[in-house]
């Protein structure tokens, strides 16, 4: 069988892992990153604004509020809880960030997240396994496991207005906070 280029473009979309992933964030930028998030309330960390405010945005159709110039999103293949050596070498500068002193107090929410492909049971299942496979990754490097809360969202948060778009494959770290 030959492959036309559309075919690929195609196939390169559909089996990415890292479609629009920031270029690798070296340490120190997540650790001054996060150490300046310190107080900004339970609902923030990786995005700036509450849950309530994106919603809310969300809601009159305004534009969400604007990253502060960090993704440590990690994506993943279709149907696969599996960490590609891209995921792995972001992973390593993020464990390398949260054994930094000035993060040792925070502790993080692991995200796993899946697209709209598949039933809600298979998704919900997916996105926890995804969760725990960067959790336990970071932990393997040295992350304590009490700091870091892995947790299955299914289907429920796409990032794009898509279902199906492969971004929202992914999982996201944020502070976790009590």
């Amino acid at each position: 069988m030959r492959w036309g280029s559309s075919a690929l473009a195609l196939a390169a979309v559909l089996f990415s892992t890292h479609i629009s992933a920031d270029p690798l964030q070296k340490s120190e930028d997540i650790v001054k990153f996060f150490a300046g998030q310190g107080n900004l309330g339970a609902s923030r960390g990786i995005c700036v604004g509450t849950e309530e405010e994106c919603k809310s945005k969300a809601e009159k159709n305004e534009a969400p509020p604007q990253k502060a110039g960090l993704d440590m999103m990690i994506n993943f293949a279709l149907d696969s809880a599996q960490l590609d050596q891209t995921a792995r070498t972001e992973l390593d500068e993020f464990a390398k960030a949260l054994k930094d002193n000035r993060l040792s107090t925070f502790s993080f929410v692991v995200e796993g997240h899946t697209d709209a492909t598949g039933t809600d049971r298979h998704n919900q299942d997916l996105s926890q396994r995804r969760a725990q496979s960067v959790a336990a990754f970071l932990t393997a490097n040295g992350v304590q496991p009490t700091r870091l809360e892995p947790i299955g969202l299914g289907k429920s948060h796409p990032r794009v207005a898509n279902p199906y778009d492969p971004v929202n494959r992914r999982v996201e770290m944020r502070i976790r906070t009590e």
